[in-house]
């Protein structure tokens, strides 16, 4: 038995779908354990493409079980949506492969409301949020008023929990952002009905994980976003509102740590990163722009064009010190192809200080400089290749130096966005 946790290294958009995916297979139970639908897995299975928002990327597996934990905000009309096109596509979605905690906190229209019009406030310093209501949700979650999935199968407790909630997000969206009022009552008959589809696939997802635990069979804990978009860690305010980190699925999941025996850490060959924040590698130029063609770097869930720019080694090694990594997935390794020299940034200049990892000041941060090695690149097609000693061989330096920079083995290299475009050197479950 081997239970692992998928987490993303750089600012999220990593690839981290394709690679649960692909470890799926040897799991028999997938966990979601933080993050809403805010974030979008997108695979390629035999040409077809699927985007996953909020139900773990598992469910194309037949006899798996998936789970929704409770550091998860959910929106309930997006994940009924997500199971309909499931359906449409053949896959069926019930309480046999998809469960919700009870304690997961669930996203409801002031939610929306505020994040939006907070975002349209801050004018030219706006965070960048998806709109998606998630940062409002935890708030709620941490205010200690917010509505969980027990309570939304409860008419009465949603109830009074909407009534007294929708009064003080008034005050605030009338009296401070000046928008129009939520009406009560309509968002309880909508959601009261959202609970009645829903109560079937709500449990506790604490006491589902220790009975797999005790029948020995494996575990798999994907995060959403990336650790340099976690609210602690990451380059903070530009940041998600929850722990993407690896020690993130212990809580929002309901698991112990001594209960993990492994962490992959999913980076792209280069970086990206959506929204507004510091990128001290980003390029600017015609290789960005390869990068961005090539990768097709536009976000899943919002559709908006993602900067690109070079493999920045200081966010990768934060990410394997934070996350105890002890192996890495390089993704898009074939958008490379034709770029030379290939670069990757090994420590920042700041005011001429030579920083090996982030400094947590965001004035700092951005004065910092990249200071780059550069290493020969290739032209080779290498999507159909399946063995490392295949690659050319500039390909393989490239991805040593990586190891040698992050101390990190690389166990999955993906050549191709497809699930069989991919070099596995070895398994996580069974290293």
């Amino acid at each position: 038995m081997a239970n692992v946790v998928v987490v993303g290294t750089q600012w999220g958009d990593e690839g981290k779908g394709k690679v649960v995916d692909l470890l799926t297979e040897h799991a028999a139970v997938v966990v979601r354990y933080q993050g809403g639908n805010n974030a979008g897995h997108t695979l390629v299975v035999k040409g077809r493409k699927f985007i996953c928002h909020l139900i773990p990327s598992g469910i194309l597996h037949a006899g798996k079980v998936c789970l929704i934990g409770n550091g998860v905000v959910l929106d309930p009309q997006v994940l009924l949506e997500e199971m309909d096109d499931l359906k449409d596509l053949g896959i069926a979605v019930g309480p046999q492969n998809l469960l919700i905690s009870e304690k997961t906190h669930i996203i409801m229209p002031y939610h929306q409301r505020l994040d939006l019009a907070r975002e349209r406030a801050k004018g030219d310093g706006k965070i960048g949020t998806t709109g998606r209501g998630i940062g409002p949700c935890y708030e709620d979650k941490v205010g200690r008023c917010g509505i969980r999935a027990v309570d939304l199968i409860d008419p009465a407790v949603l109830k009074a929990k909407i009534d007294h909630n929708v009064k003080e997000k008034n005050f605030l969206l009338q009296n401070l952002f000046g928008e129009e009022p939520l009406d009560a009552g309509a968002i309880y008959e909508r959601y009261r009905l959202y609970g009645e589809k829903l109560k079937p696939l709500v449990t506790n997802i604490s006491l589902v994980l220790d009975e797999t635990l005790r029948q020995g069979r494996n575990i798999l804990f994907e995060g959403a976003q990336g650790t340099h978009l976690d609210i602690d860690h990451g380059t903070y305010p530009f940041v998600t509102s929850s722990n993407p980190v690896a020690g993130g699925a212990c809580i929002g999941a309901g698991i112990g740590p001594t209960r993990l025996q492994a962490v992959v850490g999913i980076a792209k060959a280069y970086t990206t990163r959506v929204g507004g924040g510091p990128f001290i590698t980003e390029a600017l130029d015609a290789d960005g722009e390869h990068m961005q063609v090539k990768g097709a770097e536009f976000g899943a869930t919002t559709g908006r064009k993602r900067r690109t720019g070079w493999l920045d080694m200081v966010v990768l090694r934060d990410s394997a010190r934070l996350n105890g990594l002890t192996g890495l997935a390089i993704t898009k390794l074939d958008v490379l192809t034709g770029l030379d020299p290939i670069r990757i940034c090994v420590a920042y200049d700041c005011d001429g200080k030579r920083l090996t990892v982030p400094p947590a000041s965001l004035a700092a941060l951005e004065k910092c400089r990249p200071i780059y090695e550069d290493f020969p690149g290739w032209q080779e097609d290498i999507s159909g290749v399946r063995q490392l000693a295949d690659l050319p061989k500039s390909a393989q330096a490239y991805l040593a130096k990586i190891t040698e920079l992050s101390g990190v083995p690389i166990q999955i290299v993906s050549v191709g966005p497809d699930r069989e475009e991919t070099i596995v050197l070895s398994n996580p479950f069974r290293s």
